[in-house]
């Protein structure tokens, strides 16, 4: 799902750049087509997915093949279970999700440690994670009701 951020420079545009990973920062529409796609694969057709890298920030059009004989597709992503806007199309394109549930410790843990690699200094990644990573949190907690399987990872459990 992380390919279907929007560009930086589109989120500059929109004034969204701030907030990079809230629901309305990703092509949640593209997303769903290409859950269609999948589903109704054609015969000798590759579909072609975009990626993330987060060493640049940006995603990657086309980088992911599927060809139409892959028998299973795991996608992953914050917002799967949402009902509203664009969103709402992905729960009926996905046979089963599985909701993550993990400790906040730990969580805002790797969210810092991760911010720090790829750039920010401490304040600035406490700062983003409060501004933008935790209003994402609570937004995502509040769609597991929604999941087929919850999952459960704590601070022993989790990578």
């Amino acid at each position: 799902m992380d390919g279907f951020h929007l560009a930086n420079a589109e989120l500059a545009r929109l004034g969204r750049d701030t907030r990079k990973g809230a629901p309305d920062t990703f092509d949640a529409a593209g997303y769903v087509a290409l859950l269609r796609r999948l589903r109704s694969p054609v015969p000798g057709e590759t579909v072609y997915a975009p990626a993330f890298h987060r060493e640049f920030d940006e995603p990657i059009a086309g980088e992911i093949a599927v060809p139409a004989a892959v028998p299973l597709v795991i996608t992953e992503g914050n917002y799967l279970l949402m009902d509203d806007g664009p969103w709402a199309g992905v729960r009926g394109l996905l046979d089963e999700v599985w909701f993550v549930d993990v400790d906040d410790a730990p969580r805002r843990a790797q969210l810092l440690e991760r911010h720090m690699r790829y750039g920010r200094d401490r304040q600035a990644a406490l700062d983003w994670i409060e501004r933008t990573d935790e209003p994402n949190a609570r937004r995502i907690a509040a769609t597991a009701h929604r999941a087929d399987t919850r999952v459960r990872l704590d601070a022993h459990s989790a990578p």
